[in-house]
């Protein structure tokens, strides 16, 4: 980031500077904007992003992509990235009635894909309260994951991934917590008054939209599944490494 440096002298102590609130612990380090005199600095490149994206007017909050931003720089900088230009988030924060997945190519700062998504059947109703990493909870894992490869199952075409929060997810492969399209993922449940149906952990997606999904995040991009829960934000390590 650029520093301005600006001479002190008694003519110019009349500057004013304005700086916005620190983003939540984990995000990106530098200020989100500095107005000076009422022209602002440029921000950065997080910011830019989920504002040239709308992500605001599809629902995703501010804090939970500076979330999302830190834990994928955190695995950028660690090399566990193929695909570097794509960043998937569930927010599970929101109802299931809701499209709160997203996937966004960072390079071209679009938001590709926003849908429904499932989260597993024991971490809540129409929204999801808890979360384990351990096998047969039936719940759904917080944390980054790195996506894998592609296999067909009993749900058709699914896509492996590795979590890579340790103590959090990192039992997913182990568990078969995948992307799969499911028939309880469907507009129409919504149309009825109902709720998303719940899957057994995986972040199970509409038949209709499970291919693209899957075709567009597979072989090594950063998925984030994401809740405001204090023992995840405190305790992760990719986020407080």
């Amino acid at each position: 980031m650029r520093t301005i440096l600006l001479p002190i002298s008694i003519g110019l102590l009349c500057i004013s500077f304005t700086i916005l609130p620190t983003p939540p612990a984990g995000s990106p380090a530098a200020v989100t904007a500095v107005s000076i005199n009422n022209e602002k600095v440029p921000t950065t490149e997080a910011s830019l992003i989920y504002d040239q994206t709308g992500l605001e007017q599809f629902g995703l909050s501010k804090a939970a992509f500076d979330f999302a931003w830190a834990g994928y720089q955190y695995l950028l900088e660690h090399n566990q990235l193929k695909k570097q230009h794509i960043l998937s988030i569930c927010d599970f924060s929101q109802s299931s009635k809701k499209k709160r997945l997203y996937i966004i190519d960072l390079d071209k700062k679009e938001l590709l894909i926003n849908t429904w998504v499932a989260h597993g059947k024991n971490s809540g109703d129409e929204y999801a309260r808890q979360f384990s990493n351990t096998p047969e909870s039936l719940q759904s894992s917080l944390g980054f994951y790195v996506t894998s490869g592609t296999y067909i199952g009993k749900h058709g075409l699914s896509l492996r991934l590795n979590g890579a929060d340790p103590g959090f997810n990192d039992q997913a492969y182990f568990r078969t917590i995948v992307i799969h399209g499911a028939s309880y993922v469907d507009e129409a449940r919504l149309k009825s008054g109902m709720y998303m149906g719940r899957s057994w952990g995986c972040p199970a997606v509409s038949e209709k939209e499970s291919a693209r999904i899957i075709q567009t995040i597979k072989n090594g991009t950063c998925l984030f599944i994401y809740h405001p829960s204090r023992n995840y934000l405190e305790k992760s390590k990719i986020l407080n490494g």
